[in-house]
């Protein structure tokens, strides 16, 4: 029997129903990949632990919770500030050690770099060749294009909700530069990287050298594996953007673009997902606006685009799939991305999608065949690549047909838990 223990950056959706708690669906992917180990680790010998982030109201967290049929998990809380990442807490190395302990894991497997946690494990564990350390994004390689293009001035721009929580935009940048400091060392303290493109390859082994790589696609949630796109049931010039609500994830692109787009589909309208960092309904709102999001509002107005613009708020995995399939084209006009699970989900339901050529995203999706690509910040080309999808029946379906092949197989879950088995086996044979 393999003992492993997962340390995760959320609390899954899975436990969190067990104890009756809120949930956030933001690592949907995880969910997927806990499906399968539950229903195969009687059958494959592992025995598992699963770590997360609590706050200190919940107390201590530290039991077997039934997660299925016969099935049981030991799961674990640890304290950590979510809201403040770029803050190392030394206690959660103390919780980590304590974790350990308690369980004795053959294994750690570690979920993202993102937040300290991931570097408190390591140097609470520190066993390398039993440390696995999978990348979702790199956060060092983010702060450097935060900005996003962001002019100079509005780069600069402090509002009163900026100044009291000390999270201008330039601050966010410096965040995401400490953040990448803990990142580089947790990277450095393990043996192991899980990864899915060439971007996240070549970067962790300039960073650590040493740590063998091993190749591991993601499982999505459930519901994406279900449905597909039509050109007949899509609301017609819809566009879809999953998240908004910081710089590098490219909003403000799009805003730039779709005076373009108007010209000729006057018809087109833009569906934001995640958090609506433009709400303005009561005077707390505004005093709550940041400066991004100032920016936004000027992009819209002086665009005119009052009404060619939604903000949908959170969604959970079921809402989020219903506005995929209700979209004509799906759009991620990041500054950087390593492989985005919302270009993944898109691509399984069939989405058309339009994605900004960077990071690992060609590793998911092949330009001109699965949808389109375009250079990223270059607005008139994300214009352009909407407006082909928009023109051309033909290619929507066609690029429809070959995203969900791509997907499917990128996406296997049973695959990708082979993988996982294959890779586990392989650290403990050594």
């Amino acid at each position: 029997m393999i003992k492993v223990l997962w340390v995760c950056n959320i609390m899954l959706p899975a436990i969190a129903k067990q104890l009756g708690l809120p949930y956030s669906n933001r690592e949907g992917w995880l969910t997927g990949l806990l499906e399968k180990v539950m229903q195969e680790q009687q059958r494959n010998q592992i025995s598992l632990a699963i770590a997360f982030p609590i706050t200190e109201e919940m107390g201590s967290v530290n039991k077997d919770l039934p997660l299925g049929e016969g099935m049981t998990c030991r799961i674990y809380g640890f304290v950590e500030n979510l809201d403040t990442p770029e803050i190392y807490d030394s206690k959660i190395e103390e919780r980590m050690k304590e974790i350990i302990k308690d369980f004795k894991p053959d294994i750690v497997h570690i979920f993202g770099t993102e937040f300290p946690h991931a570097l408190a494990c390591a140097r609470a564990y520190r066993r390398p060749s039993r440390t696995l350390i999978g990348i979702q994004g790199l956060i060092s390689a983010c702060a450097d294009v935060y900005m996003a293009d962001l002019p100079r001035n509005i780069q600069h721009k402090v509002t009163f909700r900026d100044f009291v929580r000390k999270d201008s935009i330039r601050q966010q940048q410096r965040k995401f530069r400490k953040r990448g400091i803990y990142e580089k060392e947790a990277i450095r303290m393990t043996g192991h990287i899980a990864g899915r493109t060439d971007f996240d390859r070549e970067l962790t082994a300039k960073i650590n050298p040493e740590a063998k790589y091993h190749f591991l696609n993601e499982t999505m949630r459930s519901c994406f594996y279900r449905d597909r796109w039509k050109p007949t049931t899509c609301v017609p010039y819809r566009i879809f953007l999953s998240q908004g609500d910081y710089p590098l994830k490219g909003f403000h692109y799009l805003l730039k673009a779709m005076p373009m787009v108007l010209e000729q589909y006057p018809e087109a309208h833009i569906c934001v997902a995640g958090s609506n960092i433009l709400k303005e309904e009561t005077w707390k709102d505004k005093l709550k606006l940041p400066a991004y999001a100032k920016y936004l509002k000027k992009l819209i107005k002086e665009n005119h685009l009052e009404e060619k613009v939604t903000m949908l708020g959170r969604l959970d995995a079921e809402s989020m799939k219903e506005q995929f399939l209700l979209s004509h084209v799906f759009v991620c006009p990041s500054a950087l991305e390593n492989s985005p699970n919302s270009l993944g989900e898109a691509m399984l339901l069939g989405v058309p999608s339009v994605a900004a050529d960077v990071g690992g995203v060609h590793n998911l999706l092949m330009d001109g065949g699965d949808g389109l690509l375009y250079p990223a910040g270059n607005v008139e080309e994300l214009a352009k690549q909407i407006i082909e999808i928009f023109s051309k029946e033909t290619i929507s379906e066609k690029f429809s047909d070959n995203a969900r092949k791509h997907a499917r197989q990128t996406h296997d879950a049973d695959q990708n838990y082979y993988k996982l088995m294959q890779i586990y086996r392989e650290i403990v044979n050594g």
